[in-house]
């Protein structure tokens, strides 16, 4: 079975050469389209492109508006040849045996399963602390957290994407949610396949993050849990990479460590208000 990615992206300078070469090798083919990016993130793009030259299909866009994000990742979809799809957002970045262990179950027993939910680490202030299980307010079946479908087999009836960027979804013939479908067919990844910064700053500018669309609302002030210091990143941040991209062992600034301490006992606070509310 053949897997294709997608990686849809705005001034994602930061991260994405790391999403990026986190899962190229996993993948017959990966589009790569930006829309509108105005820090380093089009030279990135060159770069990767150069480097799997056959392997990545650029396109470039102006900026769009939360409908019409909507609208690429459903070209994104049209376009697609192969069996599987994996969305790769540029702030995702995989452990090898995650994205292995997700194309291998895709290649030998594809023909089983509809989608692959996967666990994830959600990194706040730094590469160096993450968020509480009890932040992750994912639910699919059984499983609640910091969990996400990012793998998803072409042949769900129907198949489209649909809702503005925030709320957007994949669904089918039907117009279900395809988490919304039968679990039998939806294969849990019962480990951490990869790190998500969505709450961190993404661009290699402040200025510049601020022109994505709901990127503001994404950084948390949250103080977060430690990594052990024998804790194991994914293997792409030790391979190498192009003096344009940035360095991701950075720390956390006083300003952001300030604001943590006040923020995050509220936050705990409401996280548990919120989750007691709903069962969880």
């Amino acid at each position: 079975m053949q897997i294709w990615a997608h990686t849809l992206v705005k001034n994602e300078g930061r991260y994405l050469w790391f999403a990026v070469e986190s899962v190229i090798n996993y993948v017959e083919r990966l589009l790569l389209w930006d829309t509108g990016s105005t820090d380093s993130t089009r030279d990135i793009i060159k770069i990767l492109k150069k480097k799997h030259a056959g392997k990545i299909e650029t396109a470039s866009f102006g900026d769009v508006t939360p409908e019409q994000y909507t609208m690429l990742r459903q070209e994104m979809l049209h376009k697609t040849k192969s069996d599987w799809f994996i969305i790769v957002d540029g702030d995702e970045v995989w452990w090898d045996e995650g994205i292995e262990n997700t194309s291998n179950l895709i290649r030998n027993e594809g023909n089983e399963y509809e989608t692959i939910v996967s666990n994830y680490y959600n990194v706040v202030g730094d590469i160096f602390h993450f968020q509480e299980d009890a932040a992750g307010m994912y639910k699919i079946d059984e499983s609640r957290g910091h969990i996400n479908i990012r793998a998803i087999n072409k042949s769900i009836p129907g198949l489209y994407t649909a809702k503005p960027h925030g709320q957007h979804g994949y669904f089918d013939d039907k117009n279900n949610l395809i988490q919304n479908r039968t679990s039998s067919r939806r294969y849990h990844l019962n480990q951490k396949a990869y790190l998500h910064f969505t709450h961190v700053a993404r661009s290699t500018s402040s200025d510049k993050d601020l022109l994505v669309p709901k990127r503001k609302m994404k950084l948390k002030y949250d103080l977060g849990i430690s990594f052990p210091r024998d804790f194991f990143y994914p293997q792409v941040f030790f391979r190498g990479y192009p003096e344009i991209v940035p360095s991701p062992w950075n720390n956390r600034d006083k300003v952001f460590f300030t604001k943590s301490i006040i923020q995050t006992p509220l936050r705990k606070i409401k996280r548990r208000i919120i989750r007691n509310k709903v069962g969880y």
